[in-house]
């Protein structure tokens, strides 16, 4: 239980050394894959484990006690899961493992310590009881503050980004839906899953105009040489650019990407 108990000397903005370990974030999140690391267990069975303590759980609900989404590992789509602070406490304290059994003692610590901190509280005088009461009181008062005002805080934040998917049109469009798509790929853990959203942006636009844009990626290139333009202008040449040659491509994109950041509640 020492390793817990000594598992990070930063500043850890008041988590708990559990907490810590399984690495929680700013958000109150971890991921499914820093879980069964921190537990030690066997990488392979991975998938396996995954399935059937997360997706198969009965007790825990996704897109509340977690969700998935898709990273990049040596160059394959890897499924990952983003883990409530609870959730994940609760696969430690159920796994089998050394590491589990490590948890499990900490948290018996942790329950014997607020039972020996009750059993002080009642040997007190009535008036240290009192005052200790109204300092409790102040603290909860505080901090039901603070959370009105972080809540007040999100909503300002929320409607700023409705106003920024609302504001999205054609005229703009390209640097617009590069930063909605860059906000949705910071929400599932940034690094490759900018791409992964594009693509997945491409595929739905491919999917509701009845077009591929890869072909036409193909044709406009070779119109390109046969209009004897040089090959590293041809190599620039992006599917964003396909999409801005036809005014309906571009609307129906605008349009999906404000869908997807809806959808993955970036907005």
């Amino acid at each position: 239980m020492n390793d817990l108990l000594n598992c990070s000397t930063e500043d850890t903005s008041g988590l708990t050394p559990i907490e810590i370990a399984l690495g929680i974030d700013n958000d109150g999140m971890t991921t499914a894959r820093k879980l069964h690391e921190f537990l030690g267990m066997d990488k392979s069975n991975f998938s396996r484990w995954a399935k059937t303590n997360i997706e198969e759980n009965e007790f825990y609900d996704e897109d509340k006690d977690w969700r998935g989404f898709v990273i990049m590992t040596n160059g394959n789509e890897c499924r990952d899961y983003k883990l409530t602070t609870d959730f994940a406490k609760h696969l430690s304290m159920s796994s089998h493992s050394a590491k589990g059994k490590i948890a499990r003692d900490y948290f018996v610590s942790v329950e014997d310590g607020a039972k020996k901190m009750i059993l002080q509280f009642q040997d007190m005088s009535p008036q240290l009881q009192y005052m200790i009461r109204v300092e409790q009181e102040q603290k909860r008062q505080a901090q039901e503050l603070a959370e009105v005002k972080e809540l007040a805080q999100n909503s300002a934040d929320r409607v700023e980004s409705i106003r920024e998917v609302v504001a999205l049109d054609t005229t703009s469009w390209r640097e617009d839906t590069r930063n909605l798509i860059n906000k949705i790929a910071q929400e599932l853990g940034g690094g490759q899953a900018f791409q992964q959203v594009r693509a997945e942006s491409y595929d739905l636009l491919e999917k509701r105009m009845g077009v591929s844009l890869k072909q036409r990626l193909t044709n406009k290139r070779r119109r390109m040489a046969d209009e004897g333009i040089c090959k590293s202008k041809r190599d620039k040449l992006s599917l964003v650019d396909i999409i801005a040659d036809d005014k309906k491509l571009i609307e129906g994109y605008t349009a999906i990407v404000k869908e997807m950041t809806i959808r993955y509640g970036v907005a």
